[in-house]
């Protein structure tokens, strides 16, 4: 006789205790932060943004403020001391009424439109050639050589053109042969030289840049309909580049309109610059910081028709 067959098949496994259950997390405050940031996310980009937003505000537009404010405050004819919240307009007065503190003002901004269109004229076929015509090797070769003069620290250049300009400099040794006399470190066009070779850089990038975004296709269809090389520049070329020149001339323009230290070095030239560090040496800071108003209305002028340019757009 044969053993008799289980049919129900194997015993079943013996079911584990239930593990006991894990308490909820406590709700701290920085979960319930982090729970309501979630899904707000202008509110995470502000929340970002909040402590360097808050240091500018403080450290820099703060102080600008107080500078400013020197500006309306008294200073005592005895003592020279600025005498805080005694309100006067003297400053400005002696700023309109002093034809010498105008005509400085002007050649300023006349020094700095100088500089903005040389830039420009130096920077657009340097940039061209790197964007359209140079091969990708060369093109990092002329980036770096660009880019280069910005590693040199700022005084190291300007102490390397006085010794060039200067009398029995390289500059004298050149034109004496030809008759030419030398200018030295007195004349105007000296600072015009130094403050174009400092700030090219500066205009060469951003015109080297709004260059590369252009298609190429855009330039073979102008040539496929006719369109000279002077025509595809004009209606082409320059619309499209031209907010990226803006863009360059804001360094170009502001960096040279703030500049005292060029001046000083290489010419006799009185700069605004120049004016406000002079008068904050002395002590008189209310006309310094008056002063230093023209600057930045020029400044806040300029950088709204840049806006509207599109100029922020090619930074």
């Amino acid at each position: 006789m044969t053993a008799p067959t289980d049919d129900a098949g194997p015993a079943p496994a013996p079911v584990p205790p239930a593990l006991p259950a894990l308490p909820a997390p406590r709700r701290t405050a920085v979960r319930r932060a982090a729970a309501w940031l979630h899904p707000r996310r202008t509110a995470q980009a502000r929340l970002l943004l909040a402590p360097p937003l808050g240091w500018l505000v403080i450290a820099y537009l703060g102080a600008l403020f107080v500078l400013l404010l020197n500006a309306f405050w008294d200073k005592d004819a005895f003592t020279g001391q600025v005498i805080p919240f005694s309100w006067t307009l003297e400053a400005f007065q002696d700023i309109a009424s002093e034809p010498v503190y105008r005509v400085i003002a002007l050649r300023t901004i006349g020094m700095a439109a100088l500089v903005t269109v040389t830039d420009a004229l130096l920077a657009f076929p340097i940039a061209y050639y790197m964007a359209r015509i140079a091969s990708p090797r060369k093109r990092g070769l002329l980036v770096i050589a660009v880019l280069m003069p910005l590693w040199a620290a700022y005084l190291v250049k300007v102490y390397a053109w006085r010794t060039i300009l200067q009398g029995n400099g390289f500059v004298e040794w050149v034109l004496t042969p030809l008759g030419i006399p030398a200018p030295g470190l007195t004349e105007l066009w000296s600072t015009w030289l130094v403050f174009s070779y400092l700030w090219l850089p500066y205009m060469i990038l951003p015109i080297f840049a709004g260059l590369e975004r252009i298609p190429g296709s855009l330039l073979e269809a102008s040539a496929d309909l006719g369109g000279r090389a002077g025509t595809t520049f004009r209606r082409v070329i320059l619309p499209l580049v031209f907010p990226s020149l803006v863009a360059g001339s804001i360094f170009t323009f502001s960096l040279t309109l703030g500049d005292y230290i060029t001046p000083d070095l290489v010419s006799d030239a009185t700069f605004i610059g120049n004016v406000i560090y002079d008068n904050s040496s002395l002590g008189n800071l209310p006309l310094a910081a008056a002063y230093s108003l023209i600057p930045i209305v020029v400044m806040t002028v300029y950088l709204l028709v840049a806006r509207r340019l599109g100029a922020f757009e090619s930074l």
